[in-house]
């Protein structure tokens, strides 16, 4: 078992940051990949963000491009989310996951890929 805890989420202004962490109990497995996902009241969840924790390119969704930043510390089995630049539609719950010993491919952005989940960490940006 693999147990997801974030932290960070809050409110804050438009153009405002924030940044969320993902711990991580245990990788059983060496390699894997963690994202970050999004779900807004009456919207299915969307894919934000996603790093494989063997190495490589992070993945991130056209509408978080140039604003959102995954990172990893694998020493401390924790995955970040630097969001800058929020809009009011970056609202929503972020949910941490992970898909154990996969790599994160061209279908990161799949939910059912994941087979771990957090309880999730709510984003508001206000106008």
């Amino acid at each position: 078992q693999v147990q997801l805890v974030e932290s960070g989420g809050g409110s804050v202004q438009a153009g405002g940051s924030l940044r969320l962490s993902c711990a991580a109990s245990r990788y059983t497995a060496s390699n894997n990949c963690m994202a970050w996902f999004r779900q807004a009241p009456g919207k299915e969840r969307e894919g934000v963000a996603a790093i494989y924790t063997g190495g490589g390119s992070p993945a991130s969704a056209d509408s978080v491009k140039g604003r959102f930043t995954i990172s990893q510390d694998n020493a401390k089995n924790t995955v970040s989310l630097h969001m800058n630049s929020l809009k009011p539609e970056d609202t929503a719950m972020y949910y941490c996951a992970a898909a154990i010993g996969q790599g994160c491919s061209f279908a990161w952005s799949l939910a059912k890929r994941y087979n771990y989940w957090g309880q999730g960490t709510q984003v508001t940006v206000s106008s």
